[in-house]
């Protein structure tokens, strides 16, 4: 150890991370703390990381963060994550922002101030690549004066901001690639009836518990496109055709638009949702270059609809993994196998039930039939703890059919997965 150079003794406690592993760690000897002092890069409090912190005062915290931080000199992560804490005073938090601000280049910060810090105009806004923020407000954003050049990634949790301010942000990230929206408070002037963002350079946005009327996303290099626990009106992507992954889960949305062009979309995953089958189908239904669909728990606006697994079949010739989990209604079997074409490059089949019931059965086989390159099965499934005589009948001869059914396809690896 003691021929080792201090910069890599340095990279030592920076994998480490969390403070007091680092502290620990430099009391070793004169050059470990010379390492800690010149040459830490990262720093992390994070109250999962040492209970200690849930014992310790709020005031007392704040001086121990304090110190920390003022022996270091050239921090380029740095992450507050207290989820104990109700609040820092502003005071120590300014100090930590502004001492760190010419060399920080990830800021990962979750706890209330009192009174509210803008981090924003705080921290340092030359380096900075990475900002996640969570219960804080952001007010005031100014473009013209607030650049971030080198922001690629912005993450905002529980965060208060207005739907201007947030839109202003994007503007000033010119090469911001990924943006996360959880349960954010956007507020939303009178004269405002829509959320309008736009980036040329964002490739990724993850919208999680957001209520609006009428969101638009103008993105012309978006590749992936996530939507969870959100109340929209209308949702509208305008694009040029980048997308590659749609991922919508458990969202009430009245209009949903990702534009024509989805030529390139690869991955389709939608579950806890409404879906009208034609409109649905017209959306994705350019998009040749499918590698997966996944349709989960998902509800069709008409009784009628079915998915039309022959269309499904000459539409997206690349699929290799097929998602399906809808209620099989009496009578369904005709509609939800008809057709011949075969989805011979699917690998990866996996069927789920809410209900069970003979039909699922039958429909198991029949999709196995079309699946000539099946390697695996997944039957995922639901079982009541209080079953009656009538459900554990169904679930036996379940359980006999698919045992019969799979000596035709001893090759295919077939898992159970129940709940």
């Amino acid at each position: 150890m003691e021929y080792l150079p201090v910069e890599v003794i340095g990279n030592i406690l920076s994998r480490l991370c969390a403070a007091r592993d680092v502290v620990i760690a430099s009391t070793t000897c004169r050059k470990w703390r010379e390492a800690a002092k010149n040459h830490l890069h990262s720093l992390s409090f994070n109250s999962t990381d040492w209970p200690v912190y849930r014992d310790l005062t709020t005031s007392r915290l704040e001086i121990l963060i304090t110190q920390t931080i003022f022996q270091t000199t050239g921090l380029q992560y740095l992450a507050i994550i207290m989820d104990d804490v109700d609040e820092f005073s502003a005071a120590p938090v300014i100090a930590w922002l502004m001492y760190t601000r010419e060399t920080l280049r990830h800021l990962l910060y979750n706890v209330r101030t009192a009174p509210n810090v803008n981090i924003l105009e705080k921290c340092g806004r030359q380096k900075l690549e990475t900002l996640a923020l969570a219960h804080n407000s952001i007010t005031g954003v100014e473009p013209s004066y607030q650049k971030f050049p080198c922001l690629k990634s912005v993450t905002l949790s529980y965060v208060s901001i207005s739907a201007l301010d947030l839109s202003l942000l994007l503007s000033a990230c010119p090469k911001i690639e990924a943006l996360a929206l959880v349960n954010p408070e956007i507020a939303m002037s009178d004269a405002q009836a829509t959320m309008e963002l736009s980036s040329p350079s964002l490739k990724s946005i993850y919208v999680e518990a957001i209520s609006l009327d009428k969101f638009v996303l103008e993105a012309d290099s978006l590749k992936s496109l996530q939507l969870k626990d959100c109340t929209l009106e209308l949702f509208e992507l305008i694009g040029k055709g980048t997308l590659k992954h749609l991922r919508i889960d458990d969202v009430s949305v009245i209009h949903l638009d990702i534009g024509e062009s989805t030529e390139n979309l690869e991955v389709v995953d939608v579950s806890n949702f409404t879906i009208m089958w034609p409109k649905f189908y017209h959306m994705i239904s350019r998009s040749s270059r499918l590698r997966r669909l996944r349709l989960w728990s998902v509800v069709f606006d008409d009784e009628d609809e079915v998915v039309d697994l022959e269309t499904i079949a000459v539409c997206f010739p690349q699929l290799s993994h097929l998602s399906l989990s809808y209620d099989l209604r009496e009578g369904f079997l005709p509609y939800g196998l008809q057709g011949s074409s075969p989805l011979e490059n699917v690998v990866v089949l996996e069927l789920g039930w809410t209900v069970i019931s003979d039909t699922f059965s039958h429909w198991v086989a029949g999709l196995l039939e079309r699946c000539s390159n099946i390697k695996k099965l997944v039957i995922h499934g639901v079982v009541s703890e209080a079953k009656t005589h009538e459900e554990c009948y169904i679930l036996a001869n379940f359980t006999t059919s698919i045992v019969k059914l799979m000596r035709k396809y001893m090759h295919v690896d077939v898992q159970f997965v129940y709940e």
